[in-house]
């Protein structure tokens, strides 16, 4: 009890944390770690847990919240047909599912290369591909179309693939780099959030078992964690985020998201523009 009355304000930060993710996730169908990755990355920090791990701690926690955040907004955007799951899960050739190498190559990175990188790599890493997506948000063109539809064969392996690693790197769910990839591709917008937000559960249950295996024994984590994923961090967040899911995806299919996603794209640009001043790139 006296921990908890030591800490309310990170409590209090964090359940705030989880209300816009969990907003962010039905609404974008981005899964929340967006918002969740820089919040978990100051909060650790301000409780003192070590600079060399500190990134690799909150990106492992905003993936196992993303767990639930995805499965619930999956369920929501299944639940109006929004979900193509030839391309999730296409049966019998499901070599060619981008769910499964989206997979591989979110355990890949969370079981392989994060533990060889520094958290200020990973901070960089994330900050410098939030300014892309923060870009693609103000400034793209929601109707442009490169091509009529999503490519096969070894587009999986290699699309697939390259959206996990980094999303599991950066301890987003995935939708804000597949969200664009599948409209360029000629998917409606909404069908394409409903799309993005399953890729979320590959990439977010691999990374986490990724991450608990990879952080096992690691000296200096926060406490309740198991691995690099914190307990009272996943606890909080999801605390807050379950209940704001569904009426992020009804705002989705309600409102014109214009307006609501450049100003979540300017945020995004500044939030990270600000991580990579305090990694000394400017």
């Amino acid at each position: 009890m006296d921990l908890l009355l030591q800490n309310w304000p990170l409590i209090l930060a964090l359940l705030g944390v989880g209300g816009v993710a969990g907003l962010t996730a039905g609404l974008f169908g981005i899964g929340g770690g967006a918002v969740m990755v820089p919040a978990l990355l100051y909060a650790f920090s301000a409780l003192g847990v070590p600079g060399n791990i500190v990134m690799h701690c909150a990106v492992a926690t905003s993936a196992a919240v993303i767990i639930l955040n995805a499965a619930r907004s999956t369920r929501a955007h299944h639940a109006k047909g929004a979900v193509d799951m030839s391309l999730v899960w296409p049966w019998p050739k499901w070599w060619q599912s981008y769910g499964l190498w989206i997979g591989v190559g979110s355990f890949a990175a969370a079981i392989w290369i994060a533990p060889r990188l520094s958290s200020a790599a990973l901070t960089q890493l994330f900050a410098l591909v939030a300014v892309i997506v923060a870009l693609q948000f103000i400034f793209g063109r929601p109707n442009f179309v490169f091509r009529d539809r999503v490519p096969r064969g070894p587009a999986p392996i290699l699309a697939g693939g390259s959206v996990g690693i980094l999303s599991s790197l950066m301890g987003i769910g995935g939708g804000s780099l597949s969200v664009p990839l599948l409209t360029l591709c000629g998917m409606p917008i909404h069908r394409a959030i409903g799309t993005a937000a399953t890729f979320g559960l590959f990439i977010a249950v691999p990374a986490t078992v990724g991450f608990i295996l990879s952080g096992l024994n690691v000296p200096g984590r926060p406490f309740g964690s198991l691995g690099y994923v914190n307990g009272l961090g996943f606890a909080l967040i999801t605390l807050a985020a379950w209940p704001l899911v569904p009426v992020g995806v009804k705002l989705a299919h309600r409102l014109d998201a214009t307006l609501l996603r450049r100003i979540f794209g300017i945020c995004l640009a500044l939030v990270a523009l600000n991580m990579l001043r305090k990694t000394g790139v400017f």
